[in-house]
């Protein structure tokens, strides 16, 4: 028995990365009985029966997966969001952050587009909002490799974030070789028919990212107006009278005094008020 990481899966085919070599592996038939579907990302158990055959026997505990697009284990989304065309939206960047969070995966700002914004005045709002608790990179076109450089490392990436940001011209530029169009992706992101493409994990610069043109809207289906507030981590450092303080009427609320002397951005409170009521109004529906 070996164990590996499954890097690519096409056509019912899952290929496994074990001590430096690739094998071609199928799962198990007993997999359709338990319902359970090895990713992309996975670690699994494998044995080789022959030269041209192996099979997955065991998925390894996940920390994380997504199902769109499918992959497991990720280690961060990079969020990808832009100055400008299309604008910068504090909201959907928050939306993004507030999902990274609740799947235990770690959030990583780009900022797109630098060279068509001299709006210094959003730039600085930007960091002043993000950048002491979250990693943020400002980039361009020109300048993506220099300044991601060290993000890759020893993680596997997956792309998230704004339409229109830029996701597929960030892979463009990082991998070449793969030779993605960006009106093929757009149109692919616009009818969710990326699900449909097989994901590979690509090796780059000492990690993988995964070889998708990533999501750009998410949902909040599997947390409940209790636990939204643990997405908003900065919120953390405040201290409210009440424990179980949710941050919208109580009284002497920490979360709420810091947006009213400045210390925490406003933008970041309208957003966490913005998907609390969500949350509520869909458990309301139902």
């Amino acid at each position: 028995m070996q164990t590996g990481k499954i890097i690519k899966a096409l056509s019912g085919f899952y290929y496994v990365e074990s001590n430096n070599e690739v094998y071609e592996t199928r799962a198990r038939g007993r997999f359709r009985k338990t319902e359970e579907s090895p990713l992309v990302g996975d670690y699994v158990e494998f044995q080789i029966e022959n030269v041209d055959e192996g099979y997955i026997t065991a998925i390894l505990p996940r920390k994380n997966s997504l199902n769109r697009p499918p992959v497991a284990n990720i280690d961060q989304l990079l969020l990808t969001t832009s100055l400008k065309s299309p604008d910068f939206s504090f909201y959907l960047l928050d939306r993004f952050i507030a999902y990274s969070e609740a799947n235990d995966i770690k959030p990583v700002i780009i900022v797109t587009k630098n060279d068509l914004s001299e709006d210094e005045a959003l730039i600085e709002k930007i960091k002043f909002t993000y950048a002491s608790t979250y990693e943020v990179h400002f980039t361009d076109k020109e300048h993506i490799n220099e300044d991601l450089k060290y993000v890759f490392n020893g993680k596997l990436s997956v792309l998230a974030g704004q339409s229109g940001a830029g996701k597929s011209t960030l892979l463009n530029t990082l991998l070449p070789h793969l030779n993605l169009k960006t009106d093929e992706i757009s149109n692919a992101l616009n009818r969710g028919k990326h699900t449909t493409r097989h994901v590979e994990l690509i090796s780059i610069d000492g990690g993988f990212i995964a070889d998708t043109p990533g999501f750009a809207t998410i949902d909040f289906l599997n947390i409940d107006k209790y636990n939204i507030k643990f997405c908003f981590i900065d919120f953390n450092q405040y201290s409210c009278k009440f424990r179980e303080c949710l941050h919208i009427n109580e009284p002497k609320c920490g979360v709420k005094k810091a947006v009213e002397s400045g210390e925490l951005a406003e933008s970041r409170y309208n957003s966490y008020v913005k998907i609390y009521n969500e949350i509520d109004n869909r458990k309301e529906r139902y």
